[in-house]
């Protein structure tokens, strides 16, 4: 691994880590991706997500584990069907108790189920898990009561709002009332992945504050099962601008390479197309850093 991918990743901040607990198989737990994160990159903060469940309370329970660790790990929530949907009770908790992050439905939104209508396992669970569809958006247009409250909840706890899974459509509806709101800690998530969201869309959504969150692990080189070639991400990063770019793992799935695995291979094949390092940093280190308080 060359010198010039470790200097530009030092001190990375991953809004979108899978480890462990889960319903889902993980590679690791919590405590041991912040562990092997600060080891190899001196990391210097991470989110944790899960599909099912409010994560803030698995790294309360892992404190002892991470106290010795100096990365910094935030949880927060998907408003999938198993925590009520889109509930604001439980955002409040989840912001309430140190959550940073509120992800619109990803499972259980209608875009996710049509990409996978076998029953919203993604890919396979270890026990049998339900989905029930979601919608943020009402027969009228606009958001329902409920995603409207939980929109202020958000404003008001000054956390990160982002799209989950939902359509485009949908999301553009809930960007442009967060915006109306007065909020700018907006991202969509892997655009090109389950959600079919064009570079001219995200470009709008871009124009509504927003930022366009591309996953390293999709893009990972020495991954055999990738999703797409790092010269996709490239064009993605030239044509929207690092400026309005956060890179995330989205790793730590049995199966998958580990999150730090998923940085090196995916940055270093950026570096090598041309992307200079100091934009590399803003996308990994500043714009991450901005979205989640993080201030030394």
């Amino acid at each position: 691994m060359s010198d010039a991918v470790l200097a530009a990743l030092r001190g990375v901040i991953d809004m979108h880590v899978h480890s462990g607990p889960s319903p889902y198989p993980r590679r690791l737990l919590h405590y041991e991706a912040a562990q092997d994160g600060w080891d190899r990159l001196g990391m210097r903060a991470m989110v944790v997500k899960s599909h099912h469940h409010n994560t803030v309370m698995d790294v309360l329970a892992q404190a002892h584990q991470l106290a010795s660790i100096p990365t910094e790990v935030f949880g927060g929530i998907a408003l999938n069907s198993p925590v009520g949907g889109i509930n604001p009770h439980a955002v409040r908790l989840s912001l309430s108790m140190g959550g940073k992050v509120v992800w619109f439905p990803t499972i259980s939104s209608g875009r996710h189920i049509d990409c996978h209508p076998e029953g919203g396992h993604f890919p396979t669970s270890t026990v049998h898990t339900t989905t029930e569809r979601i919608d943020a958006v009402g027969a009228d247009g606009g958001l329902t009561a409920e995603a409207r409250e939980v929109v202020g909840v958000v404003k008001e706890a000054g956390a990160v709002l982002n799209a989950g899974h939902m359509y485009p459509d949908q999301i553009r509806v809930l960007f442009t009332e967060a915006r109306a709101a007065g909020m700018d800690k907006l991202v969509i998530s892997h655009p090109n992945f389950v959600i079919g969201a064009e570079p001219e869309t995200c470009e709008e959504f871009v124009r509504l504050g927003a930022y366009v969150e591309h996953e390293v692990g999709m893009y990972n080189p020495h991954r055999e099962n990738r999703h797409f070639e790092p010269e996709t991400l490239f064009e993605w990063i030239s044509r929207i601008g690092p400026e309005h770019t956060v890179l995330a793992s989205d790793a730590g799935q049995r199966g998958n390479p580990t999150p730090v695995d998923a940085w090196l291979g995916t940055c270093e094949a950026l570096l090598d197309l041309g992307l200079p390092e100091k934009d590399l940093r803003r996308m990994v280190v500043d714009n991450p850093a901005r979205l989640l308080d993080i201030t030394d």
